[in-house]
């Protein structure tokens, strides 16, 4: 079920407003579990990992080479399961991805898990064909390529060296858009807008009709003026040590593969950053 996108509250989630009111999220999947299954094949496809493998939790992804991380994806959390989980998986480098308040995660995970990073959101769109190539700054250049089914998007300054870059992850009709990054030297030159209209402008010319993204709290503001939905919350775990101790829950910023498949029948070594423009 998708609808053309609205627009979404400033605020992050707590537990207090979660879920959010009618018409403050994305509408774009009949559920949060609808929206989890789509973004996590892209993801995978993005990151080269392996094909996501069905757990009784939901999916778990394990990336390769350098990191070589295993990511278990939580589509539904809820305290018994985030704890049966964090108590039975031990190895370091492994990640846990809820689409839930990060309070009510860091309340639910076992000792030896952390939140490294501050809240983040699963955010939504529909695609439309492209319109107009939005313009660059004088002297900065667009590099688009695709391989292994996915997009990249690389926007070099004058000097030659990378300003911005993103990539985009099309598998069947949904899209997702991953490590979409303005160096601090190039920002608030509109150089992230440029990134995202070149990679949904590919998406929806390979057919997809519905994108996803993982987002921080700092990037919200800019895919939310362009018409993104926040369409769950979005806390990451990790197992392993953490030299400045578990992370007070913040309304700040949380950073956010596999064969390419045709359209959908009936870990990341860190979190995703996303970064304004």
């Amino acid at each position: 079920m998708r609808s053309t996108p609205g627009r979404a509250a400033h605020k992050p989630y707590t537990d207090d407003d979660y879920p959010p009111p009618p018409g403050e999220r994305a509408v774009h999947f009949t559920d949060t579990t609808e929206a989890v299954r789509a973004w996590v094949h892209g993801w995978a496809l993005s990151r080269g990992a392996g094909e996501p493998r069905s757990t009784p939790w939901g999916f778990t992804v394990t990336t390769g080479p350098p990191a070589n991380s295993t990511n278990h994806v939580l589509p539904a959390a809820d305290e018994t399961t985030v704890r049966e989980l964090t108590g039975s998986h031990t190895l370091p480098s492994s990640w846990l991805k809820a689409f839930v308040p990060a309070d009510s995660l860091a309340s639910w995970i076992a000792p030896g898990w952390s939140l490294p990073g501050a809240p983040g959101f699963l955010m939504s769109t529909a695609l439309e064909p492209a319109g107009a190539p939005a313009p660059l700054p004088h002297g900065y250049r667009l590099r688009t390529w695709t391989g292994a089914g996915v997009t990249h998007a690389r926007v070099h300054a004058p000097d030659g060296s990378c300003a911005a870059r993103g990539q985009i992850a099309v598998d069947g009709t949904t899209a997702v858009v991953d490590k979409v990054e303005t160096h601090a030297a190039h920002r608030r030159l509109g150089l992230g807008r440029v990134v995202m209209a070149a990679l949904t402008a590919a998406a929806s010319e390979r057919g997809a009709t519905v994108g996803l993204l993982a987002s921080s709290a700092e990037g919200r503001a800019l895919y939310e003026a362009t018409g993104w939905l926040v369409a769950a919350p979005l806390a990451n775990a990790r197992r392993g040590p953490d030299p400045v101790g578990r992370h007070p829950v913040s309304t700040a910023a949380a950073p956010a593969v596999h064969r390419q498949r045709g359209p959908r029948g009936a870990s990341t070594d860190e979190p995703v950053r996303t970064l304004p423009a």
